[in-house]
């Protein structure tokens, strides 16, 4: 359903059951899923990929030109998944010759004025807070949550189950499973509420822990650190996730307790 105020460019492929609020603009290169809202005032440009169920409140604006001034108006592309939720002026660029695409998952609560810039890949189910500003191709794995207002650098590699407080920094790769913050940037723990959550046992939790024991809390170095877990901690998904995530870390990881 469209409103007569909108303008909808006649080559975009829209769904029939899409709901298109007043004063929408959509061009041309556009698709869009079924059972998804655009709300009002809304202006999805070239290269957008909007999966099923989706909702794009007020004043966002989807598939923006990148802000990299690398960008030479290449054809490229701005997925959202199935049943995320964009709200009010929030900002997601199309990617650049780099990547080709930015990716936001399926499940996702992008709040009011985030932006999320040229060739970032979002995982499903993450959310976040009001104002996060995330920098070029950053990657946010599944089920992280990132505080309002955090400032997240270029190149950086959140982990999946991640918790980021409000207003942080981030200026380094955030391993997965823990919780971040302080300025400058540090281990704070474990998430463990949010693991209970999401399902993980007490034993699946312990094992995070001693992990993060080795890495934070023992004084070693993290290469002595990973041939330590290695050789003492039994392997599970969680262990190699975590070790795999800390040996291809570009950034390096953040600290630890300060």
């Amino acid at each position: 359903m469209k409103q007569p105020l909108a303008y909808v460019h006649p080559a975009a492929k829209i769904a029939s059951s899409v709901v298109i609020d007043p004063f929408v603009t959509i061009d041309q290169n556009v698709e869009i899923g079924e059972g998804t809202r655009i709300g009002s005032n809304v202006t999805i440009l070239e290269g957008a990929r909007i999966g099923k169920n989706c909702t794009i409140c007020s004043g966002a604006v989807i598939s923006g030109i990148p802000q990299d001034l690398k960008f030479r108006g290449e054809e490229t592309l701005a997925i959202i998944g199935d049943n995320t939720t964009i709200r009010e002026c929030a900002t997601v660029n199309r990617g650049t010759a780099s990547k080709g695409k930015t990716v936001v998952g399926s499940n996702c609560l992008i709040m009011a004025y985030c932006h999320v810039a040229h060739d970032c890949v979002i995982g499903d189910n993450v959310i976040m807070s009001n104002a996060v500003q995330v920098a070029g191709e950053v990657v946010i794995d599944n089920y992280a949550v990132i505080g309002g207002g955090a400032l997240i650098h270029q190149f950086s590699h959140i982990g999946q189950h991640v918790m980021l407080q409000g207003g942080a920094l981030v200026n380094k790769d955030i391993p997965p499973y823990v919780k971040a913050g302080r300025n400058p940037i540090s281990y704070a723990g474990i998430n463990s509420i949010g693991l209970r959550r999401r399902g993980f046992t007490n034993e699946q939790i312990r094992d995070i822990q001693e992990i993060f024991r080795y890495l934070y809390l023992s004084g070693m170095n993290n290469s002595d650190a990973i041939e330590r877990i290695e050789a003492e901690l039994p392997a599970t998904k969680e262990r190699d996730e975590i070790i795999l995530f800390v040996r291809n870390s570009k950034r390096g990881i953040i600290r630890g307790y300060v």
